[in-house]
């Protein structure tokens, strides 16, 4: 997972949980056997379990792709003689449409920062620069200095599957960002091996996911705002103000990093007065 597929440390410690269940499952059923000895009818039994465990949808298809690229792996290896996985079927999911901030609960955000702090002048860079590029938290706090091009405009992360992209990156975000390396960046303690890194926290290393996702629920609060607000939801407010503005699906998937456009289109689905707005703009039927 880590060499062949370049998966981050959490996501192997998720795969390997998940793939833990279904050896609890072959112990607890008295099949004490070897990958080359698991069957269909095994796996069928198993998602059966996890079904009744009360799982989500999401979490039982999680894990069953978990497993299926286990057993791909085995093929390949020559482990097992057949993939077991080949017929197995994963939960239907229904695709839920994510929470997305409008451009004015954004400014509010923005305006709840406080920028008498250090925290502050840094946080605000920090939203900037999120809702700015449509980075993923991984992105922001692994963001580094050799990648930001202001002259260019962009800046080059690196995403799922140490995949590297270039992102436009937005005259705002650039301007705060060269306040908080002036500022304060420039001031801090830097770590060992952390001298690249953008974004620092007060002993001079890099932030954690955890402090980002605490940072916006904080701003969040402080601006009034009653929606279930995550980090994400600055990209996907991101893609939906493009795709609402009339931009290109290709080039948000390429700006999001998404390897399917099928994963880029759920964005056209988001507003539906925007839908309604453009039919009754464009549609003869609804000119009538």
């Amino acid at each position: 997972m880590q060499l062949e597929k370049s998966l981050a440390d959490h996501s192997v410690s998720a795969y390997l949980g998940d793939f833990d269940k279904l050896i609890q499952f072959l112990l607890v059923t008295d099949h004490k056997i070897a990958p080359a000895g698991v069957t269909l009818k095994h796996l069928q039994s198993f998602t059966a379990w996890i079904h009744e465990l009360g799982m989500t949808a999401t979490s039982q298809a999680r894990i069953i792709s978990g497993i299926r690229s286990f057993f791909k792996y085995c093929s390949i290896e020559n482990i097992v003689d057949a993939d077991p996985t080949l017929l197995l079927e994963a939960p239907k999911m229904s695709r839920k449409l994510p929470d997305t901030l409008s451009v004015e609960e954004i400014e509010k955000i923005i305006q709840a920062i406080n920028l008498s702090t250090p925290e502050g002048v840094r946080n605000k860079a920090i939203i900037e620069t999120m809702y700015s590029c449509g980075l993923r938290v991984s992105e922001l706090v692994g963001l580094k200095i050799s990648n930001i091009y202001p002259e260019l405009g962009f800046v080059k992360v690196t995403g799922k599957g140490d995949k590297e992209r270039l992102i436009p990156v937005g005259q705002s975000a650039l301007k705060h960002i060269g306040i908080y390396r002036k500022t304060i960046r420039a001031h801090i303690s830097i770590a060992v091996g952390q001298e690249d890194i953008l974004f620092l926290n007060r002993r001079g290393s890099m932030l954690s996911r955890v402090m980002i996702f605490l940072l916006i629920k904080d701003l969040v609060m402080k601006a009034g705002i009653s929606k279930t607000i995550s980090p994400h939801t600055l990209r996907h407010s991101f893609a939906t103000h493009l795709v609402e503005g009339g931009a290109d699906l290709r080039a948000v998937q390429e700006m999001l990093g998404h390897e399917s456009i099928t994963t880029t289109e759920i964005y056209t689905h988001l507003d539906r007065d925007f839908l309604r707005t453009t039919l009754n703009q464009f549609h003869p039927a609804f000119k009538k």
